[in-house]
């Protein structure tokens, strides 16, 4: 499984465009999942582009909340390759969107792949499932850290967490984990890394993780 970060406000490879905002292309053997889209769905398309995506090989668009920053590129997307959304049940679908999926409580959405369901009637994260660990995919941890961990871990032990983390402090939280890519709106990165150097992976656009494949 490759995770590979398609849009954030930080670069890690020359030649991309970094701006405000969270995207990232979630590519496993059952699905190819595009994981929030940016502010802007012309530069989401050209870091695609520069990173040799094509969008013809995207099944499905997750969007974690309705934010500009995480939804903004959706329509622009759309108009590229029509495929299922899904949303937190809060969110309004865009017009172009030609088949959605409301998501209100955790369920799994592919063989090891789960929604935490909408948190705090805000924000649901992915959860993906490789054998006794999990991966967690977060857009800005609204809802809170601790709560997104609680809810992923009825699917196993979380040993990965990927994602936007706002404000977020309680760095004993992530003692349990084995790696952590704070992006985005993360305030406390430097901290992240300087409390737990060995679990701290550096994100920005272009960065892509490697992990094992998803197990139902």
């Amino acid at each position: 499984m490759k995770l590979t970060i398609v849009y954030d406000n930080e670069r890690w490879s020359e030649g991309l465009v970094s701006d405000w905002g969270f995207s990232c292309l979630i590519q496993t053997d059952p699905v190819n999942i595009l994981f929030d889209t940016g502010a802007n769905g012309l530069l989401l398309l050209r870091n695609m582009n520069k990173l040799g995506v094509n969008p013809g090989i995207i099944d499905v668009v997750f969007i974690s909340h309705g934010h500009w920053d995480h939804m903004g590129g959706l329509s622009s997307f759309l108009g590229v390759k029509q495929v299922p959304v899904i949303l937190p049940a809060s969110v309004r679908a865009p017009g172009r969107a030609e088949e959605v999926t409301k998501i209100k409580e955790s369920v799994e959405l592919y063989p090891g792949i789960y929604t935490t369901g909408e948190l705090k009637g805000i924000e649901q994260s992915l959860v993906i499932r490789m054998g006794g660990e999990l991966l967690v995919v977060v857009g800005c941890a609204h809802p809170g850290v601790a709560n997104i961990l609680k809810a992923a871990s009825q699917y196993g032990e979380v040993a990965h967490l990927v994602g936007g983390l706002h404000g977020f402090d309680d760095f004993s939280l992530l003692e349990g984990l084995k790696t952590v890519c704070p992006v985005h709106c993360t305030q406390h990165k430097l901290d992240i890394k300087l409390f737990w150097p060995d679990k701290w992976v550096q994100g920005g656009v272009g960065r892509v993780l490697e992990f094992p494949e998803p197990v139902g």
